[in-house]
Formats: structure tokens, sequence, C-alpha cells
């Protein structure tokens, strides 16, 4: 494959041009959501030869999608409770990431305490451990006495526990990954189109036909023709749907998360413990260059079309969860760098009133020449794509035929030859990046090509992603471009007058539009990926 630039916002530009004086209106599929599982969609459709394309409402992973908790993992509690395909999907899926997208999705060990008197003992997880190392075709579970634990894990109370289980799984940017494999499908021929609405489907004698785009840059609407039409907006998913069928079958779960500083707590690792008040897992891992401490695991009953944010209520339950764990290293609301929440699109059922007790795989509908797909796993988006197209192949032509069933592209180079000097960052901008990493790096200053202090990021990435990669605003740039927002103090204001600089010279904003875009982001910051103030609480 070419290393040709294929940049995501020129293109969207060219295509609404297109598609406002009459051309580009007719499609082989339309992907509706920009998810990693719209994601995942565009890129097997354009593989087998399909005229494809993804509309995405907001930006480009801008919902589930950058607010997951960034783990690639095949879901040992789905082994415990006896799902060995879900599981061994997952873990397939799994190796597969870790092979073709190393610095983007990286091994990582997990330790799993052990509570006394509490299942599952030490002999329990010995056996569901090796039932998934076998699975996943590893062995790499180990158990930790309370001294190992303790020198994994300096200050963790031990008192309560009969060591801990290790075992593997792995992380990812999750923006990042919906990202590249955009990058990856638009390179084999896809389009791809985010801040546009479909407004309504298309409909002829019952059946979708099509979808109506609202052009945000213009007071009349786009009528789009497709073979096939797939709703993949994931939590979304029962809104689009229900305009040919009424059934709500979507069960909406907010899981909220606390960053902290590193230097608080330097775990390299991932603990897992059981929460004091329900025995909810709980994790404290590092990522990006910080700490992280989460999920909860709630019912989200407020409107979708809001941002998820945390409540102060699970503030106080994952500052607990980490505090009786470290309460030497006990932190407080004023550790806190940011936040984020995000709502999981599960499919619901009548038996399990507990959210945590509900399965994690996903369902495929087809309605009237609608096909709808949601609920599942980051892990498993291939699976979920490859599920979606199967129920839409009665409505498309024959696919053409392809040997490669690759997600992501190798690049041409290695670590050492992109950042001599620093081949394991390399390697995290070749994960990133793909084989657009040398453009992205060389395309900038030198200047910018070092490191931003206390972080893995450079503001080459920041002016790739507005040259190149349909940054709008700049919540896009600071929020799932990159993570700036997330891991540094303030929301990473000291970056301003550098990121000014780079928008100018690559998106034309004038000082006004600037002023505009900071007041935008520094408010969605603020109400979305900060703390509540703490006198709201009930």
């Amino acid at each position: 494959m070419s290393s040709d630039v294929t940049p995501l916002f020129t293109q969207r530009d060219k295509l609404l041009a297109e598609m406002r004086s009459g051309e580009s209106l007719d499609w082989d599929i339309i992907i509706i959501g920009g998810g990693i599982t719209g994601a995942g969609i565009l890129r097997e459709a354009v593989r087998r030869g399909y005229r494809a394309l993804l509309l995405e409402q907001g930006d480009f992973s801008s919902g589930t999608s950058s607010r997951s908790s960034k783990m690639i993992h095949g879901g040992l509690r789905y082994l415990a409770a006896g799902d060995l395909k879900l599981t061994k999907e997952s873990l397939s899926e799994r190796e597969r990431l870790l092979a073709e997208a190393p610095g983007l999705v990286d091994r990582i060990s997990f330790y799993f305490t052990l509570s006394k008197g509490l299942f599952p003992g030490r002999w329990a997880m010995a056996v569901i451990l090796t039932l998934y190392d076998f699975i996943a075709g590893i062995r790499d579970h180990r158990y930790y006495n309370n001294r190992r634990l303790g020198e994994r894990f300096p200050g963790l109370q031990q008192g309560h526990l009969n060591g801990a289980t290790a075992y593997s799984d792995a992380m990812v940017d999750d923006s990042r990954l919906v990202l590249r494999v955009l990058q990856e499908s638009i390179a084999a021929g896809g389009k791809a189109i985010n801040y546009n609405k479909v407004s309504k489907l298309l409909l002829a004698d019952g059946q979708v036909q099509g979808v109506v785009l609202d052009d945000s840059d213009s007071s009349d609407a786009i009528r789009l023709r497709a073979a096939a039409v797939i709703n993949a907006t994931g939590a979304w998913a029962d809104r689009l749907r229900n305009q040919v069928n009424p059934e709500q079958r979507i069960r909406p779960l907010r899981g909220s998360h606390l960053i902290i500083h590193r230097n608080l707590m330097p775990v390299t690792d991932v603990l897992t413990s059981l929460h004091p008040e329900d025995k909810r897992g709980v994790y404290i891992y590092p990522w990006e260059g910080t700490t992280v401490i989460g999920t909860t695991d709630l019912d989200h009953s407020e409107d979708l079309d809001v941002e998820a944010s945390i409540n102060n209520a699970e503030v106080d339950y994952l500052l607990q969860a980490f505090n009786v764990q470290f309460p030497k290293q006990a932190i407080s609301r004023a550790d806190i760098i940011s936040s984020w929440a995000g709502v999981r699109p599960v499919i619901g059922s009548e038996s399990a009133k507990d959210p945590s007790k509900e399965r994690r795989d996903h369902a495929v509908w087809s309605d009237n020449g609608l096909i709808t797909v949601s609920g599942g796993k980051l892990t498993t988006f291939r699976l979920i794509a490859l599920d979606a197209l199967s129920a839409a192949l009665p409505q498309l032509p024959d696919a053409q035929p392809f040997t490669n069933e690759r997600v992501f592209t190798t690049p041409d180079l290695t670590p050492s030859e992109l950042v001599t000097e620093d081949p394991q960052w390399a390697q995290r901008l070749l994960g990133r990046y793909g084989i657009q990493a040398k453009a992205m790096l060389h395309s900038a200053p030198v200047e910018e090509r070092q490191r931003i202090a206390g972080t893995d990021f450079c503001l080459a990435e920041c002016r790739w992603a507005a040259r190149h990669e349909g940054v709008v605003h700049l919540d896009d740039l600071l929020l799932r471009r990159t993570r700036l927002g997330m891991v540094m103090a303030q929301g990473a204001m000291e970056l301003l007058p550098a990121l000014e600089a780079i928008c100018t010279a690559e998106l034309g904003w004038d000082q006004d539009h600037w002023r505009l875009e900071v007041k935008r982001y520094m408010s969605i910051w603020k109400r979305f990926y900060s703390l509540p103030e703490d006198n709201d609480r009930p």
C-alpha cells in the first residue's frame, strides 16, 4: 500500500461539495456512527469492494469509543460466568491486535487481588486462568504472595488479602484505535464525514432506501441512497431503529473514571480489587503517563444527547476504592487531574437487574432494510463488523474477492529508523499513525517533534491532526486526536499559545474563531472532563 497521506478533513469538504451538486448520492453501504463499530464496518466493507460511506453526527469516536476503560481484553469474568464463546472470540482478537498494532495495543499484566473469605480464591483463579491462557495460546499467569504483591504495589493494604493472581491482557488508546481504522479504510477507498447528522431514514414502500443528511454548512438537507443502511450508533441505536421498529433493546450503562498524577501512584501494571461496598471489580492502572482509577457501572438515565459526566457519588466511590487499598497514599478531589465517563451500549435483558450482570455480547437486527448493530466489546470490533455486513449481504451486490484480512498495514520502517534515540517512543508513534508516522513526524518543525513535558505527546501530532485528521473543533484535537486535555492540568491550558499558532496555520482560524473555540473547549472540559462542583451533592 502507498504511504501517501489520506486526509480526512479535506476529503470531507470535497465530498460534501459533490453531494450538494448532485454527485456522490448513491452508495452500496451507508454506515451511521463514527465509533469503533462503524469504523470497523467501513474497513471490512471497502476491502470487499463496496462503495461505502460513514456518517457521524459529532466527531469521530466522540461517543463511547473515546470513553471506554481503554482495555483490550478477553473478559475474564465472562469465562468465569461460563461464556466460553465470547471469551474465545475476545482472546483471539486480542492476540490479533497485539500482533498487528504494537505501540497502539500493548500487553500489560493484571493483578487480581484475592480477598480472604471471598470467591474466587487462589485455586479457583488458577483453574480459570489456566483455561484463559489455553484459549489464548499463551501461558502467562502466576501467583504472587502478599510480600511480592507489596513489592509491585508499594503501600497496598494487605491485611485482608491472600496475595494476587497475575495474568496478561492489553491496553489501548481507544480514540486512536478508531482513527487508525478509519485511516486504513480511507486509504482503501472508503469515505467518512464527521459533524453531519442523519436526521431520518429514506423509506420507499416501507423499506429503507437511504438517509437524509443534515448538511451542517447549508440549510438544505442531502438525500443519500444506498442498497444497505447500517445503524452503528451504539447507545443511540434504538433512536434510529425506532423509525422502523418501536422495540427498545439498549440499556445505557455509565462507566466513570478518575485520572491522577503518576507520581501519586506510579503503577506499571493493572491492580484489580473488589470494592469494599458492593464487591465490584475496580481497576487502578497506568495510561498515557498518568494513573487511572475506574470504573463505575450504573444505569445512565440522562439525556444521551448531552455528554456523559461523572457525578459526585461516583467520585466518592472511586476515591474510596483507592484510599481503602492505599491508606498511606490517600488522595482527595484536589489530586484529580481530570475525569471521563462513557455510556456502554448494553443489550438489556429482563433478568439482570444489576447492571454489572448484563451480558456484553453484541446483537444485530434487520428491520425493513435497516441493519442495526449494538452492544459488544471494544476488543471484538472486527467480528461485530463482520456480523453486521453478513446481515446486509442479501441487499448488496456480490463482494469482490480478497485475501488479506489484516485490519492494519504494517509500516515499512522500524522504530529505531523513525526515532533513533528513542525507539520505545517511536513504536508508540508507529502504533498510532501506522504508515503515516514518518510523514507525521517530519512534516513539523524540529522543536515540535519533542515530547511535551510530562506526557508522551508532541506538538507535531497536533499539527498533523489539524492538517489531516478531520479536526473541526479544539476539543477534537485535545480530547480525541490527542489526550493532552485529559492528562495535563487544567485541560492543557498552558499549550494554548502554541496550539493557536498551529490552528491558525493549518485550519485558517482567525483570532475571533480561536477565542470562540477556546471558550467552547473550556466549557466542555469543565463540564464533562473535570469534577462536578462539590456543592452539587444531593
